[in-house]
């Protein structure tokens, strides 16, 4: 088993940045890659970035490319997602979440672990 815990969503300004934790714990954290997705109400929940096991690959939806950053400090059992130049659409519940293999993933359904989400919300 793996327990996921998001922190550090809130409410920021319309280009404001947002740096978003997930501590995990459990299982051997640097053995799983990670993924953070996000969803609004009567959406699908949808993928935001990836990152291997070793950091060394990561992975972004159009959506966030070159406006956010993932990354992970495997020695703290933490995976980040640094948001910048945030917007209205970016406003959602943000999910962590864990996928056993070691590799990158956009697909949710590959990922068997799950975190309970933080909110952003982006007001203009």
């Amino acid at each position: 088993q793996v327990q996921l815990v998001e922190s550090g969503g809130g409410l920021v300004q319309t280009g404001g940045s947002l740096s978003l934790s997930c501590v995990a714990s459990g299982r051997t954290f640097s053995r799983f890659a990670m993924g953070w997705f996000r969803q609004t109400p009567g959406k699908e929940r949808e993928f935001v970035a990836a990152i291997s096991w070793s950091g060394d690959n990561t992975y972004y939806a159009d959506s966030v490319k070159g406006r956010s950053t993932i990354s992970r400090d495997n020695a703290k059992n933490t995976v980040y997602l640094q948001m910048n130049s945030l917007q209205a659409e970016d406003t959602a519940v943000y999910y962590c979440a864990a996928r056993e293999s070691g590799f990158i993933s956009w697909n949710k359904d590959d990922y068997g672990y799950w975190g309970k989400g933080t909110q952003v919300t982006v007001s203009s």
